[in-house]
């Protein structure tokens, strides 16, 4: 079995990187045993203190796919400004973002509005299991998810199979706008920051908040400061005190927050964000 010897001076948490609600395909088991569907990789992989072992891809793509190459250590110090966050990277050290295929990122975050993870892992696994191909692993049946004219191809009858509710038009209007995922990729991928998020928001289902997260989770742009409950709910109190916490979001002060986070914290507002976001409940 592949093994990675994780660098003494980086910090890097399996555990808190896969369970901190940025992802949604994956599943640990009771041994300590991680299990995840990656584009079209199976991957079993576990922690045992600086070493990671793990079966189904090579490890550059581990390397990759948990961005372990990054200086975490320098991101963290970048933002670390306030009792607040400091208390959010101490318990939450070697919390890492994932690099995210982009068509998946996309149509997961479409599926969360209005919902908590459970349900958005179901909507996934739904789609992942009624769409796409079959991945036999350790006498187990996983599922790739569909590329974008798979679902194009399909009947709103066939996914609303999938129990998306009243996501069901969007993700099929989505799937036919993007006929080239890759060229859609880079495309978004050239943006900055700003345009980038301009033109995700175009798509059928696609809000700030969405916008920002798939921009966060599966283009790098760290800028990206996603605006939810949790997150409202700790600025106000921790940081603004803007709204009551009672009132709706509006876009103005999703607007207000998201640029005060990137005043605050810097170009790392984003991993700012799933720090504060992971700590909410420790």
């Amino acid at each position: 079995m592949p093994v990675i010897h994780l660098r003494t001076d980086q910090p890097f948490s399996l555990d808190l990187t896969l369970n901190c609600g940025q992802v949604f395909r994956w599943d640990r088991n009771p041994d300590g045993w991680w299990y995840g569907v990656v584009g079209n990789h199976v991957i079993k992989i576990r922690q045992d203190e600086s070493t990671l072992r793990f079966e189904g891809v090579p490890e550059h793509f581990i390397e990759h796919y948990f961005s372990l190459e990054t200086d975490l250590n320098s991101i963290t110090q970048s933002f670390d400004c306030d009792p607040h966050i400091h208390a959010a990277i101490t318990q939450c050290h070697g919390l890492r973002l994932i690099r995210q295929p982009a068509w998946e990122c996309l149509v997961s975050y479409i599926c969360a509005t209005n919902s908590n993870i459970p349900m958005i892992r179901r909507r996934i696994a739904n789609i992942a299991q009624r769409f796409g191909h079959v991945l036999d692993f350790e006498s187990r049946q996983f599922f790739s998810f569909p590329d974008p004219s798979s679902l194009a191809n399909t009947c709103s009858e066939s996914l609303t199979e999938c129990k998306l509710g009243y996501r069901t038009p969007y993700v099929l209007e989505t799937a036919c706008e993007i006929s080239d995922e890759k060229q859609w990729q880079k495309y978004i991928n050239s943006l900055p920051y700003e345009k980038a998020r301009h033109e995700l928001m175009k798509l059928q289902g696609v809000g700030p908040k969405a916008a920002d997260c798939i921009l966060l989770f599966a283009f790098q742009k760290y800028e990206s400061f996603p605006v939810d409950v949790w997150i409202r709910r700790i600025i106000n109190e921790h940081y603004i005190q803007n709204q009551s916490p009672n009132s709706m979001l509006t876009g103005w002060e999703y607007d207000m927050i998201r640029r005060f986070a990137r005043q605050h914290f810097g170009q790392y507002c984003g991993y700012a964000q799933e720090y504060l976001y992971a700590a909410r409940q420790k």
